[in-house]
């Protein structure tokens, strides 16, 4: 696959502030592409370059053949964006949002119709389609919002936090919608989420902290570099806990996040009752696991995904 997003020594800074560090990263033709980071990381400021609504201070980006900064029309005709919040205008029918979209693109007059409804039958708005926005559910407009975003042939669709906000069963149709899209449309998605299984959905995921990028690699190849077994541990006592066993060979990492214990090892099987025979205060929680993508953002950041939803698309 041919890379449809090319981001080369990419720099934006302020007087007191270097938001993005020299990143490189390039995204192929037709993958999801995940991009997280923790609240200040620069994953905002990096987004806004590459949608040509900031222009680096150095750098080049190239989007389906076109500078980001030499080429915005052809780059902003390449791309969709699904935003965080809301951009309907809920006073308009959804067929009244999606007419305004394909005049604001320059949709030819003879295709719009055609175009609205086959946007609106991908996700399923149909009948919905003289109805009000504001009489919407959460749901159906974040469809609208994803049905816009389609409406002029992108290449490549950017979704913020596409499902922030909704019910666990609404994110799942959501994504039913997207991964839907993708097989028949065979879009680009270039996705920022704070939810974990949103993330597994991925192709590749770049973690992104300081301003720069730490690691691009499948779910699947993180979770392997982090390697070994995860003892999630609570006790009355974590400091005491900490202190028996800071000489044990047996231990890869340990982190503290909200008042549990996180402790790696290459195998628990060969290392935990040893390890609960040498604790001197009592046990209130453990669990062991494999590691997951939180743990790899753990690693990686320093911080959880988890603990802060509302700001991780910052």
């Amino acid at each position: 696959m041919q890379n449809i997003i090319d981001v080369r020594s990419l720099n934006k800074k302020y007087k007191d502030h270097h938001a993005v560090k020299d990143i490189n990263f390039q995204v192929k033709e037709g993958e999801i592409f995940g991009f997280l980071g923790p609240n200040g990381a620069g994953k905002s400021t990096t987004i806004n370059m590459i949608c040509t609504m900031l222009v680096p201070t150095s750098g080049s980006i190239t989007i389906n053949g076109f500078d980001a900064v030499k080429q915005k029309s052809k780059v902003r005709e390449s791309i969709g964006i699904i935003f965080q919040e809301n951009t309907l205008d809920e006073k308009l029918t959804a067929h009244e949002n999606l007419m305004l979209h394909c005049k604001f693109y320059k949709v030819p007059k003879r295709k719009r119709g055609a175009r609205i409804q086959e946007v609106l039958e991908i996700v399923d708005l149909v009948e919905n389609r003289d109805n009000r926005v504001e009489t919407f559910s959460g749901g159906m407009k974040r469809r609208l919002e994803i049905a816009r975003g389609l409406l002029h042939y992108p290449k490549v669709l950017f979704l913020d936090e596409p499902t922030v906000g909704l019910d666990p069963q609404t994110r799942a149709h959501i994504w039913e919608y997207i991964l839907r899209l993708k097989e028949k449309e065979g879009i680009t998605m270039f996705l920022t989420t704070h939810y974990l299984d949103e993330a597994e959905i991925s192709d590749r995921i770049a973690i992104m902290d300081k301003g720069k990028i730490i690691t691009i690699n499948t779910p699947a190849e993180l979770k392997k570099e982090l390697g070994g077994d995860i003892i999630e541990l609570s006790t009355k006592n974590n400091s005491q806990v900490m202190r028996d066993i800071e000489k044990d060979k047996n231990i890869i990492d340990v982190t503290v996040q909200d008042n549990i214990l996180y402790i790696k090892v290459h195998s628990s099987d060969a290392f935990i009752s040893q390890f609960i025979k040498k604790l001197s205060v009592p046990i209130e929680t453990l669990n062991i696991r494999k590691p997951t993508l939180n743990d790899v953002f753990l690693a990686f950041t320093g911080e959880n995904i988890q603990q802060s939803p509302e700001t991780q698309s910052k």
